[in-house]
C-alpha cells in the first residue's frame, strides 16, 4: 500500500463505523475524511463524484473508489486482510448471510429505531423495534456457545453486525434479554485495534 486509504465517513453513522473499525482491526493504514451530513456535504458535487448515491461511507484506495459499507468490507478483506473473509464455501456463505442481515433486518430494525431518536428521522419506530426484537432473538440463538458469528475467529460478519447492535439502546432497545449477544459484543471489543463508535445520549443510553 503506497499511502493510507481515505475513508469518507460520519462519526455517528454505524455504516461508517463498520469500515473504520475494520481498518483498525486489520491494521490497514487509513485517513478519516469527515463528511458533515448536517450541512449537506454528502450532496456536494465533489462528494457525488465519488458516490452518486450521496451516502457515506466511501473509500479511496489510490485510484480505486468503493462505496457501500458491506462492499467496502469485502474489498478491504480480499485485498488486505484475507483472514477476515473465509474462502471455504460453507463459511463464505455464512459470512454472506450476515452481510445480508446487516443490510436487511439490522438496517430496518435497530439502525432505524436509533435513527428515529438520534436524528429525529421519520421512521416507523414501533415497526423498527419489532424487527430489532426478531433479529436479536435469532442472533441470540445463533451465538449460544459461540465466540464469533462464523467459526471461532472474527470475520467481516462480526464487523458488519457489531455497530448497530452495540448502539441499539440509543434507539430505545435493551440488550439485557440477550446475554449471548452481550458476550459476543465483549469479544469483538477485546480484539486488538478495536475502536468504539461515539455514544449518542438518547433512548436507553441517555
Amino acid at each position: 500500500m503506497s499511502k493510507p486509504i481515505r475513508i469518507h465517513s460520519f462519526a455517528l453513522s454505524g455504516h461508517s463505523h463498520r469500515v473504520t473499525l475494520f481498518a483498525a482491526l486489520a491494521g490497514i493504514p487509513h485517513q478519516l475524511v469527515p463528511v458533515d451530513l448536517a450541512v449537506g456535504e454528502h450532496k456536494t458535487p465533489q462528494f457525488l463524484a465519488l458516490n452518486p448515491a450521496g451516502q457515506v461511507p466511501v473509500i479511496e484506495d489510490g485510484e480505486i473508489v468503493v462505496s457501500d459499507s458491506n462492499a467496502i468490507l469485502v474489498y478491504l478483506a480480499m485485498r488486505y486482510a484475507p483472514d477476515y473473509l473465509p474462502t471455504e464455501p460453507c463459511r463464505a456463505a455464512e459470512v454472506q448471510k450476515f452481510l445480508s442481515l446487516a443490510a436487511g433486518e439490522i438496517a430496518f430494525g435497530p439502525a432505524a429505531a436509533r435513527r428515529a431518536l438520534v436524528f429525529n428521522a421519520a421512521v416507523d419506530r414501533d415497526g423498527a423495534v419489532a424487527i430489532a426484537e426478531r433479529v436479536f432473538a435469532k442472533l441470540e440463538a445463533h451465538l449460544r456457545g459461540r465466540r464469533f458469528l462464523v467459526a471461532d475467529r472474527p470475520s467481516i460478519a462480526d464487523v458488519a453486525i457489531y455497530s448497530y447492535t452495540r448502539h441499539a439502546p440509543e434507539g430505545g432497545i435493551s440488550l439485557q434479554l440477550y446475554p449471548h449477544i452481550q458476550h459476543w459484543l465483549t469479544q469483538v471489543e477485546a480484539l486488538p485495534g478495536f475502536v468504539p463508535m461515539p455514544v449518542s445520549p438518547t433512548g436507553l443510553a441517555a
